[in-house]
């Protein structure tokens, strides 16, 4: 059931038809204008074509497994062949389980409630919280932010070398940040968890949406990714990958549909046993419109192209590029360096301005969405900055945001496949004005971030 579909000429490198395109905003200065969403880190609008085949769907909309109804039948269908898709996008290997989950955190929350119970776990400290948190202190060792991805394998490899005792150990990795786009060295890591009994997962929250994501080929046990970042924002996200630990961990869910039977004993307890499908991990009714969504976004970005889709992108990442570098005034924010790859996603910080402030006047004076803060990554954007770690609050402005203080958090544009080269070049319009001229118009600190004064 497809409603569209799209070109596959790779020599073409036009924007991906996505919802909003044709919203606009007003401006605190008067009038209104196109809005310029370079907020995808966050979450990506929706694809026109994921979009159509929601739409095309929603009449057919039945319960899922069990059902004897026609809708019921056509919809399982649906959602198990949206498994089947979505594992081939990913590059799963015979055997490897695709569980629905809410989003990457989601996913890496059920992963971390599977793990055996003597697991260590590794991460370094650039990661999202969503790869930091799930795991529990007790277990974790975090590693320090590496200055070159050589760095971060050595790093690694030492770590796992020494750990004690030498037994189950996962690390977990981004394959591209979220706050400085730079891509991470994911095989070479893989080799090295493995070489030392270790597995590893892959958060691919940030790669998926920019970069082909192949399990098999990365050799990464499991991967987590969230639909509402890949163009499907309907409440869907991923864990794919080894199905051993999966298979006999308790479920991350206890109910309906991830029990295979269920029984009363004498003595007045239940006894359950419970699927070693992925359906383990699946209890209650299915999102099936977002497994639906998230699948159509994977057959999209696959009939589209990724060879012309990063082609496009890495114009556009040098185009915004070489126009900050004409803003003395602004520091992008890098771990490996400026010659480093990274996708549509860049942060970084702008002398005599407190971060707030200049994400707030780039809204409300010029109808461009970005974000500002530590971006669920304190850590990380606390070590770029310089600073001293502090204990983290949520994400945001801290509550001391104030126009012409020093920066102590980011702003952060990122884009994507649906981004026009026209958002890209107003947004290095509006930083250049915003540094020469300053704001136009007056701001007021409320709630820890700043807003448009309007009296």
């Amino acid at each position: 059931m497809c409603a569209t579909g799209l070109a596959t000429d790779p020599t073409v490198r036009t924007p991906l038809p996505v919802l909003g395109q044709n919203v606009t905003v007003p401006l605190v200065t008067g009038g209104e204008v196109a809005y310029a969403a370079l907020d995808h880190a966050a979450s990506a609008p929706a694809l026109q074509r994921v979009w159509d085949d929601v739409a095309a769907y929603a009449p057919y909309y039945g319960s899922v497994h069990r059902g004897a109804g026609y809708l019921s039948q056509l919809s399982t269908e649906l959602f198990e062949n949206s498994r089947r898709t979505v594992g081939e996008f990913l590059g799963c290997r015979p055997g490897d389980q695709v569980v629905f989950t809410r989003s990457t955190t989601d996913s890496l929350n059920l992963l971390a409630r599977a793990l055996p119970r003597d697991c260590r776990v590794f991460v370094f400290e650039t990661e999202h919280h969503a790869s930091l948190l799930p795991w529990g202190d007790s277990r974790v060792t975090c590693l320090d932010a590496p200055r070159t991805p050589a760095e971060a394998v050595g790093t690694l490899e030492r770590a796992l070398a020494d750990r004690e005792p030498h037994g189950p150990a996962l690390v977990c990795v981004t394959g591209a940040s979220n706050v400085t786009g730079e891509l991470w060295p994911v095989r070479e890591l893989a080799s090295a968890a493995h070489a030392h009994g270790a597995r590893i997962v892959l958060d691919a929250a940030q790669l998926a949406p920019h970069h082909p994501v192949d399990v098999a080929e990365l050799d990464v046990d499991w991967v987590a990714l969230s639909g509402h970042k890949l163009y499907a924002p309907f409440g869907a996200g991923v864990l794919a990958g080894r199905a051993d630990w999966l298979r006999v961990a308790e479920p991350y869910l206890a109910g309906g549909g991830a029990s295979r039977s269920v029984s009363r004993r004498r003595d007045g307890g239940v006894d359950v046993v419970w699927h070693d499908t992925a359906a383990r991990h699946e209890a209650g009714s299915p999102n099936v419109i977002g497994a639906y969504a998230l699948a159509s976004a994977c057959r999209a970005l696959t009939e589209a192209g990724f060879d012309a889709l990063v082609a496009r992108e890495e114009e556009l990442v040098d185009r915004l590029r070489e126009g900050l570098a004409e803003v003395p005034e602004v520091r992008v924010l890098s771990l490996f360096g400026d010659g480093a790859p990274r996708v549509g996603v860049l942060s970084f910080v702008v002398d005599g301005w407190n971060s707030s402030h200049f994400a707030a006047a780039l809204s409300a004076e010029y109808g461009i969405g970005v974000r500002d803060g530590l971006f669920c990554a304190h850590p990380l954007v606390r070590t770029l900055l310089g600073e001293a770690p502090r204990t983290p609050g949520e994400c945001g402005a801290p509550a001391a945001a104030r126009p012409g203080e020093r920066s102590l958090n980011a702003v952060r544009v990122s884009f994507g496949a649906g981004t026009p080269d026209e958002h890209i070049d107003r947004f290095v319009r509006a930083v250049k004005e915003l540094v020469r001229d300053g704001a136009h118009w007056t701001y007021r600190t409320e709630d820890g971030r700043c807003v448009p004064d309007r009296g």
